[in-house]
C-alpha cells in the first residue's frame, strides 16, 4: 500500500479530521491527541500493511508504523493541509483531567522527538570514531578526526539552541527569539564572565555561575516561561510596535530571569533527577537491573523513556556515560529472543516466516514488528521477553556497564555507542537477554488460534493485500472526512464570506497565512461580525472554539476560514456557530456571528481565507481586492 493509501485509511481509522486535535510523530509512530478515543477503528487500523499496532499512553493514541512513519506523516499531511493546524486545535481544545506526571512526559517527548535525527547522527558518529581511535584506524589527532569531532561534538556542544527551537514550537512561542535567548547564554563573553570565579551582578543582583553549553533543563524551563511572557507582552502591546517591542522586551525580561533565577533553578533540578536516577543505577546494581530492565519494554510502550533523554544527555555530557541505554539495548534483544522462540514453536508457515523476519529486524533496533505483531499478540512470548530482559539486565548492571554516545539505535547497529570498558558486559547482557528470552518463548509456546494469521501477513517480506476494512460502528453516519473525496475536476469561485475590505494574502500579520503554508487565498478586513459561505458544500469542520470552519465545496474546493489573529486563545467567548460539522450549506448561508467590537479590543480582525486543497489547482487568484460585500465573488481556482 503507498504511503498515501496508508495516510488516508489512518486518517479515517482514528474517525477523520474532525476527531484529531493535534498529530505529530517521533521515530517509529504516529502520535494523535484525539477528541474521543473511542471512535478509532482498531481492526481497521490493524489490518493496514504499514500498520504495525497500536498503543494507547494516557490519552495520547500511537499508531506503530516503524522507519516510514516520516513518509506516512508526510503524506498525511500532503492529503489533508488542515492538519498542519494541529497545534492551534490543541491550545483550543478543553484541558483533560490527565496525571501531572503523564503530562510531562508527553510535553518531554513532544520536545525531543523532533531533536532525535540530529541527536542520534551525531551520537552515532562519536560511537564510530570511538571504534575506529581504539581499532587504530585512525588517530585523534589528525584533521580528519578533528573534523569529524566537530560534526559529532557540535550537536551536544550546541544543545541548548536545539532544545530552544523544539520547545518552542511545542510551547507556542517564537523560535526565533527562542534561539536569540540560547545564543544570549551560550555567547562566549557570557561563557567566560560566568567562568571567571569573580562574583557576577544584574543590576546589583546577585548571578549564579551556570555552564549553558551541553545543558538540557535550564533552556527548557527558560522557553517555557518565555512562552507565558511572549504571550502577555503581545497582549498589552498595540498592534502597531509588536514587531519591534515584544521580542525585545521578552528578551530583555527573560535572558536576566534565566541567568538569575532559572538557570540554577534547572541545573539543581536536573543534578537532583540526575543523581537520583544514577544512584539507582549505581546502588541498586543486580536488583536496579532486574526490574528495570525486565520493565523497559512497558516504559517504553508509554513513552516514559522519552523523560529520561534529557538525564541521559546531562550524563554523558558531564559524566561522558550513562547506565541506563544499555538497558535499551537488553530489551530490545529481549524481544528478539521472544520472537525467535515463537519461529521455533509455531506450526503456521506464514506466522514462522514473520516470528522469523521481525526478530531480525528487532536485532536491528526496530522491535515494533516483533513487539506489537507477535509477541504482545500472543503475550507468553511477551513475558518470555520481559524475563530475558530482566536477567541481562541483571548481569548488565551488576557490572556496572556503561554507554558512552546516544547512538539512536538500540540494536547491533548501534553497539559504537557502548564501545568502552564496560562493552563486553553490555554486550553480554544482550546475549543473555536473547537466549533467555528465546529459550522462555520455546518452554512456554503459544496458541495459535490466539493470533490472526491474516492480520499478521502485512508483516511478510512479500507484497500482500489486506481485506477491505468493515465500517466501524463507532464511525458517524456523516463523514464529512470521507478520504475518497474527489479531485476537483474544474475551475472553483468563492464569494465574499464577509463585509468588509478584501486584502492580499501576504498582508495577514501571522506567517501561517502570510505565507501561505496553508495554501493560497484572500484575507478580510470585516466590518460586520458575520461569516457566511462563501460555496455550495459541506461543513467539514466547525472549531469548538468557533473561530474557524472549514467547508468543502461541491466541485472539490476546501476553504479553511480563520476570524482573527491569534483569536483560539478567546476560547469561543464572543463566537456563536450557527452549523455543525456534517452540515450542508449554499453560498451566502450564516455560518457564524461574532462580536467584532469586543474581538477588535484584543486581537487583529483580520481574517483568512484559504484554499487548503491548493495543491490540486494550477493557480489560485483573489478575482477582487477592495472594499467587498457578501457574495461577490472574491476568489478563483483553476484547474
Amino acid at each position: 500500500m503507498k504511503h498515501q493509501e496508508t495516510a488516508q485509511e489512518i486518517i479515517k481509522a482514528v474517525g477523520g479530521t474532525n476527531n484529531i486535535n493535534s498529530v505529530y510523530h517521533c521515530v517509529t509512530r504516529l502520535r494523535f491527541d484525539l477528541k474521543n478515543n473511542d471512535k478509532v477503528d482498531n481492526n481497521s487500523l490493524k489490518k493496514l500493511d504499514k500498520v504495525m499496532g497500536t498503543n494507547i499512553s494516557g490519552d495520547q493514541f500511537q499508531v506503530i508504523i516503524g522507519n516510514d512513519v516520516s513518509k506516512v506523516f508526510d503524506a498525511m499531511v500532503k492529503e489533508h493541509p488542515a492538519i498542519q493546524q494541529s497545534s492551534e486545535n490543541k491550545q483550543a481544545k478543553p484541558e483533560k483531567n490527565k496525571n501531572v506526571i503523564l503530562n510531562i512526559f508527553e510535553t518531554i517527548a513532544g520536545v525531543f522527538a523532533p531533536m532525535l535525527p540530529a541527536i542520534t547522527a551525531a551520537g552515532m558518529l562519536k560511537g564510530l570514531l570511538a571504534l575506529f581511535v581504539s581499532l587504530e584506524w585512525m588517530s585523534a589527532g589528525t584533521d580528519t578526526y578533528r573534523i569529524l569531532s566537530a560534526i559529532g561534538d557540535g550537536v551536544f556542544h550546541y544543545l541548548p539552541l536545539l532544545i530552544a527551537v523544539s520547545a518552542a514550537r511545542k510551547f507556542g512561542s517564537n523560535p526565533f527569539v527562542a534561539i536569540a535567548l540560547g545564543t544570549a547564554l551560550m555567547y562566549p563573553d557570557m561563557g567566560a564572565l560566568l567562568s571567571s570565579g569573580e562574583s557576577v551582578a544584574f543590576i546589583g543582583i546577585p548571578v549564579t555561575a551556570v555552564s549553558y553549553a551541553s545543558s538540557v533543563i535550564p533552556i527548557l524551563l527558560a522557553v517555557w516561561l518565555m512562552s507565558y511572557v511572549e504571550k502577555w507582552v503581545d497582549r498589552v502591546i498595540p498592534a502597531a510596535l509588536k514587531l519591534l517591542l515584544v521580542p525585545l522586551i521578552t528578551l530583555l525580561v527573560m535572558v536576566p530571569v534565566t541567568l538569575i533565577a532559572i538557570g540554577p533553578l534547572g541545573t539543581f533540578v536536573g543534578s537532583g533527577l540526575s543523581g537520583g536516577i544514577n544512584w539507582l543505577l549505581n546502588e541498586g546494581g543486580l536488583i536496579a537491573g532486574i526490574v528495570l530492565g525486565g520493565a523497559m519494554a512497558l516504559i517504553i510502550m508509554t513513552g516514559m523513556h522519552y523523560a529520561l533523554v534529557p538525564i541521559i544527555l546531562s550524563n554523558i555530557a558531564t559524566l561522558g556515560f550513562d547506565k541506563f541505554l544499555p538497558l535499551t539495548f537488553i530489551s530490545n534483544m529481549g524481544q528478539a529472543g521472544a520472537t525467535l522462540g515463537v519461529f521455533f514453536r509455531a506450526k503456521d508457515k506464514k506466522l514462522k516466516t514473520v516470528a522469523l523476519s521481525t526478530s531480525f529486524t528487532a536485532l536491528m533496533g526496530v522491535t515494533e514488528p516483533a513487539m506489537y505483531g507477535v509477541n504482545m499478540k500472543y503475550k507468553k512470548p511477551f513475558a518470555a521477553a520481559m524475563i530475558g530482559s530482566a536477567v541481562g539486565g541483571g548481569f548488565a548492571l551488576a557490572f556496572g556497564a556503561k554507554a558512552y554516545v546516544l547512538a539512536g539505535n538500540g540494536g547491533l547497529p548501534g553497539l559504537p555507542s557502548l564501545i568502552g570498558q564496560t562493552f563486553w558486559y553490555s554486550f553480554g547482557g544482550m546475549i543473555l537477554a536473547f537466549v533467555v528470552g528465546a529459550i522462555m518463548s520455546t518452554v512456554f509456546g503459544i496458541k495459535e488460534e490466539e493470533g490472526d494469521a491474516e492480520a499478521l501477513a502485512h508483516f511478510s517480506p512479500g507484497p500482500s493485500t489486506p481485506p477491505a476494512a468493515a465500517p466501524s460502528s463507532n464511525v458517524a453516519t456523516v463523514d464529512v472526512d470521507d478520504m475518497g473525496a474527489p479531485t476537483p475536476t474544474s475551475d472553483a469561485v468563492a464569494v465574499a464570506p464577509m463585509t468588509g475590505k478584501a486584502i492580499a494574502l501576504k498582508e495577514v500579520n501571522d506567517p501561517t497565512f502570510g505565507d501561505e503554508l496553508m495554501g493560497k487565498g484572500v484575507a478580510f478586513v470585516p466590518t460586520v461580525g458575520e461569516l457566511v459561505s462563501p460555496v455550495t458544500g459541506t461543513i467539514m469542520n466547525v472549531f469548538k472554539t468557533k473561530h474557524a470552519i472549514v467547508v468543502r465545496s461541491d466541485n472539490g474546493m476546501e476553504l479553511l476560514i480563520h476570524v482573527g489573529i491569534n483569536t483560539v486563545k478567546l476560547r469561543g467567548q464572543y463566537f456563536e456557530a450557527h452549523v455543525a460539522t456534517g452540515a450542508r450549506v449554499q453560498a451566502g448561508d450564516k455560518l457564524l456571528t461574532f462580536e467584532l467590537d469586543q474581538i477588535a479590543k484584543e486581537y487583529d480582525i483580520t481574517t483568512a481565507m484559504v484554499v487548503t486543497n491548493t495543491a490540486d489547482y494550477k493557480q489560485v487568484l483573489p478575482v477582487k481586492l477592495g472594499v467587498i460585500t457578501t457574495g461577490e465573488e472574491v476568489l478563483k481556482a483553476e484547474i
